[in-house]
């Protein structure tokens, strides 16, 4: 996002709170924010098509809940996180948060695509079994069988590929930490699983 752009939105945002928009969202109001702000970059209704935004329709209200707190504390520190996040998270309450995660969550998630056949061969065995030689358990545990998320854990269904290789290069550079057990995990992968595993988790 190019400087101005970023004050222009930055701005708007601003003036969204203003109008009342900061305390008790309905989801009316969550809707008119994720409107008019959010959706500059993680497209309408969180159907971003820009693979350095990612998809948040249908995602995990808990996972959005924690990532919107980190930003606003600054816990998750990726560089993305600081460029983006860190400015349109400072201002929001505990109730805005709430009441978007919830909106995002109740949005149709985009079906996901159907990549290589090796690739997506390979990644199924990484994602439904793991890679016990390397310690690294089924992604399904905590991602749910059809990468829908569980909780805490999000949405990987529907998400852009490239999106996944990144965060997954990111846990394993060191990049993005804000989560316990990923970096550990990114760190025992190939770069060719981690495509293989992104192309298949991506498709669900």
């Amino acid at each position: 996002m190019r400087p101005m752009r970023k004050k222009t939105v930055v701005f708007a945002l601003g003036a969204v709170f203003a109008s009342g928009m900061g305390t008790a969202l309905a989801q009316q109001d969550a809707r008119k924010l994720a409107t008019a702000i959010c959706s500059v970059c993680h497209g309408p209704e969180g159907r971003s098509v820009t693979p350095m935004f990612p998809r948040l329709a249908g995602q995990q209200a808990a996972y959005l809940i924690l990532q919107l707190e980190a930003f606003r504390s600054h816990k998750r520190a990726d560089p993305n996180a600081q460029v983006y996040m860190w400015g349109m998270a400072a201002d929001l309450s505990g109730a805005t948060i709430e009441a978007l995660a919830n909106y995002y969550a109740a949005q149709k998630p985009l079906q996901g695509q159907v990549g290589d056949p090796a690739l997506m061969a390979a990644g199924r065995v990484i994602y439904a079994e793991g890679v016990p030689a390397q310690n690294v358990p089924a992604c399904a545990t905590c991602h749910g069988s059809s990468a829908q998320g569980v909780g805490a854990f999000p949405r990987l269904g529907g998400q852009h590929v490239d999106y996944l290789v990144g965060q997954l290069e990111g846990f394993q550079s060191g990049l993005r930490v804000h989560a316990p057990l990923m970096p550990g995990l990114a760190r025992a992968l190939s770069a060719e699983q981690i495509k293989a595993v992104a192309t298949y988790a991506g498709s669900r």
